[in-house]
């Protein structure tokens, strides 16, 4: 489900790296780092055992549904804990290029899913899910595989957080114009729905990052963990209400989940590179685009469509945080030359030239 372990917080004793240059080395990454890159590590292993847990005793985690919405908020607020005033103003500092990757997520992730349910052909209920799916926002786990990709995470952060402040309008609305030939869309609904599970959430955690830096600095370690235990707790949740359905959908699901995440990573790529924009922004871009706050997409579903229309954003939920890291590790052995605007930065002791 998404969204998945917060990002990196900001962290003036290890600055973000740039694009262009590597990220701090282990050694000298502090612990927050440190525990996002261990749990992102290990979130789809728990996001496997809760799916797992879910299918094997529905009887369990049926009840908890109406649960969800709040697990939703812990994973959102969590995300606002690890925002800070300079990463709303890095948006400005890159106005275009972060519009850029806003605006091709929202065209190209809605599309995809409409595109992959008529190749498919698949059920209402499913194709709903897996457009909802296209039209959420991008997940938190995007931040972290760009860092761990060697990518511009500042601009990681600034498109995530701009996608998220602009999800309770735009998710609804290509909802309800695409998917609104399978369902009925309850687009008002929806859109209270995601200000109270998305954009509260957010805003209220970076008010308290505010007001209590010191202290979210002190807890930041563990912020990662308590989002992937959401992330797992509602998988668990989805995968019960809809487990009657897996064994007879569930590899069809899988399939147009895999083809719905690769051609967003690498459309995210591509149009990175159309624009020719440099490797650290490509590799955002990617992330940005590919990877979507599925745990919304499965809790909005489950609230308005059905338990099956849910499925598509549990196996999203598992597949992306796979296929993120896996591509992370590949971006992060692949040296890139260092723009010259950045070469004066190199020797800076904060950052290492890439490998």
């Amino acid at each position: 489900m998404s969204d998945a372990p917060t990002p990196p917080p900001s962290n003036p004793q290890s600055p973000t790296p740039h694009a262009g240059q590597s990220a701090t080395p282990q050694t000298q990454r502090p612990n927050s780092d440190r525990s996002s890159i261990i749990a992102v590590t290990a979130l789809p292993v728990l996001v496997v055992i809760a799916g797992i847990l879910g299918f094997l005793s529905p009887d369990t985690f049926t009840p908890l549904a109406p649960t969800i919405t709040w697990s939703l908020g812990v994973v959102m607020f969590s995300m606002g804990l690890t925002l800070t005033l300079p990463d709303f103003a890095r948006i400005a500092k890159k106005p275009w290029i972060a519009a850029l990757g806003v605006v091709t997520q929202f065209i190209a992730m809605p599309l995809l899913g409409l595109l992959v349910v008529t190749v498919y052909n698949l059920p209402a209920e499913i194709a709903v899910g897996v457009i909802l799916v296209g039209c959420a926002p991008g997940g938190t786990a995007s931040n972290v595989v760009t860092y761990l990709a060697k990518g511009d995470t500042a601009l990681s952060v600034s498109i995530t957080t701009l996608s998220t402040l602009l999800a309770p309008v735009l998710t609804p609305l290509l909802t309800l114009w695409l998917a609104g030939s399978y369902m009925d869309v309850p687009f008002w609904s929806m859109f209270v729905s995601i200000c109270q599970t998305v954009l509260v959430p957010v805003i209220v955690g970076v008010l308290v990052r505010i007001v209590a830096s010191k202290f979210v600095d002190k807890i930041s370690p563990i912020l990662p963990w308590f989002a992937s235990v959401a992330i797992a707790y509602i998988v668990a949740i989805v995968v019960a209400g809809s487990a009657d359905s897996i064994a007879s959908a569930g590899l069809l699901v899988l399939l147009a989940v895999i083809t719905h995440n690769v051609l967003g990573l690498g459309i995210g790529y591509g149009v990175a590179t159309a624009c020719r924009l440099d490797t650290p922004t490509r590799r955002a871009l990617s992330f940005e685009v590919g990877l979507q706050n599925s745990g919304l997409a499965s809790t909005l579903a489950t609230t308005y469509f059905s338990p099956l229309a849910a499925l598509p954003g549990a196996v999203f939920s598992v597949w992306h945080n796979v296929a993120g890291a896996l591509l992370a590790s590949l971006f992060a052995r692949r040296p890139y030359a260092t723009p010259p605007r950045e070469q004066a930065s190199e020797n800076s002791p904060a950052h290492e030239s890439v490998l």
